[in-house]
């Protein structure tokens, strides 16, 4: 597997419903600590100077704008739920800023899903400064983007077929509540893993604690981050140091190099 110079950027490593969750007044979602307060999961690549971002939530535009984000080569996108897709109208400035359309990769059924929820991109006769998207269809096999190696990852979201990537030592896996076996091939000698953790409690369609710790000693990556979070996860303080000493709690704005 080809190395790359890789930084990346937590945009997002909250739930559907980020914390604070509307409403509650548990102990995290009340906290003031800024490493409980989660935006939708997203997360920013810049792999040997090629700017990816994986998922454009309903958060994109506050995201791009907290991390100072102003240059932006492709989107990835995992699955076509709203917390992973919903913000996509917003990369309007990246089109004006490029005076291209922005390439975005995407399986078959997901790329449907946004010619039907964008269908205002994809018409004959467009709007003026409606958002310029260049969707490619993806499978489970290899693509390159700008001489970059992007290795889709199969996983199950409950039933639903997503993707998670992988990118020379690099992996991010989001939303999975299985990681089939040919999967786990492909995560051979990663490095640096990503993974989805929804609380400690097992759920039946991400995660848990446990579960993610199992995968993690399985593959034995030199660092691995927890993201997708729910409040009931708990306080950032009273959980970060309770795993083994590679593996991390994601925060927003937490940013990584390998």
């Amino acid at each position: 597997m080809k190395r790359y110079n890789i930084h990346g950027i937590f945009l997002g490593t909250g739930t559907s419903q980020g914390i604070p969750v509307i409403g509650c007044n548990c102990a995290v979602c009340t906290s003031s600590d800024l490493r409980d307060q989660r935006l939708r999961t997203a997360f920013y690549l810049n792999v040997d100077g090629v700017n990816f971002v994986i998922d454009t939530g309903p958060d994109f535009r506050q995201q791009m704008l907290t991390n100072k984000i102003t240059k932006l080569d492709a989107v990835l996108v995992t699955h076509e739920h709203k917390d992973h897709l919903a913000g996509l109208d917003d990369i309007r400035p990246f089109n004006f800023m490029n005076f291209t359309a922005m390439p975005i990769y995407a399986e078959h059924r997901v790329a449907d899903v946004i010619r039907k929820e964008f269908s205002y991109v994809f018409v004959e006769h467009k709007y003026p400064g409606v958002p310029m998207m260049d969707l490619h269809e993806i499978t489970d096999e290899p693509f390159e983007f700008n001489g970059i190696t992007i290795q889709p990852l199969r996983v199950l979201h409950m039933e639903l077929p997503i993707y998670g990537f992988r990118i020379g030592q690099f992996a991010y896996i989001t939303d999975a509540s299985c990681i089939p076996d040919e999967t786990m091939q492909l995560l051979e000698g990663v490095e640096v893993l990503v993974v989805n953790t929804l609380r400690y409690k097992p759920h039946y369609s991400h995660f848990c604690v446990s579960q993610s710790l199992e995968i993690v000693e399985k593959l034995k990556p030199k660092q691995a981050y927890f993201t997708h979070m729910s409040h009931d996860i708990g306080l950032y303080k009273d959980v970060y140091n309770t795993f083994p000493e590679n593996v991390h709690l994601g925060y927003d704005g937490l940013q990584i190099d390998c």
